[in-house]
């Protein structure tokens, strides 16, 4: 089964809790997007803090585009995230997964869509979940790579049940690119939160499965 994650990628709280209220009853999971300048060229929202008001029924994961992980691991999985996603072509790597097992949250590496699958390859027996950027990370609305989906295959081909996710560029016909590589997730931001009506545009998208007849 392929699921819709809808991302956010935002400086402002206000925004965050925003989309996430737009959503919440159509998706089970939402992920946020953190920068800090550091990996990728742009700085996010990242003070864990105002999540501890949050009320939603949604499982928050989140995507950590900075060189030092273990800077935000910890204090983000104190105010209710589950799931992480730290770069492949960060720092500490090692160090990262061992801290969300300790945490008792997933552990997911991100690999950007320059890197080749090798420097991701030796980690992928250590991990819960992967995330595919099909773009160059750091900025929503940049243009997909194809090269995108050879790594896909090459992922699903070393290990046939972990969850893989992509984002970046994921519209209806990109989404379905990917799905027919091989991902269970799909993260996208532009396409549902720029769109006139986001409710319909996350129906398109979990109409690919219905097709597929993976949904």
């Amino acid at each position: 089964m392929v699921e819709i994650i809808p991302a956010i990628l935002e400086q402002d709280f206000s925004e965050i809790e925003k989309k996430i209220h737009l959503v919440e009853v159509l998706v089970k999971w939402v992920q946020l997007d953190l920068a800090d300048n550091t990996l990728v060229p742009n700085t996010t929202f990242l003070n864990p803090a105002p999540f501890a008001l949050l009320k939603t029924p949604l499982n928050l994961e989140a995507h950590l585009m900075v060189k030092d992980p273990l800077r935000y691991v910890e204090n983000f999985s104190k105010y209710g995230f589950k799931r992480f996603y730290a770069h492949v072509e960060g720092d500490f790597i090692d160090e990262y997964i061992e801290k969300c097992y300790n945490l008792g949250v997933e552990v997911g590496l991100a690999i950007d869509g320059p890197t080749p699958f090798e420097k991701l390859r030796p980690f992928l027996d250590n991990i819960d979940c992967v995330l595919v950027m099909a773009i160059d990370a750091g900025f929503s609305g940049r243009p997909f790579r194809d090269d995108t989906l050879s790594k896909i295959r090459q992922i699903r081909e070393v290990d046939l049940t972990i969850p893989i996710c992509v984002d970046g560029a994921m519209d209806d016909v990109n989404a379905k690119k990917v799905i027919d590589a091989g991902v269970t997730r799909i993260n996208s931001n532009s396409y549902i939160f720029k769109s006139e009506n986001v409710k319909m545009t996350i129906e398109k998208l979990m109409a690919i499965n219905l097709e597929k007849g993976t949904f």
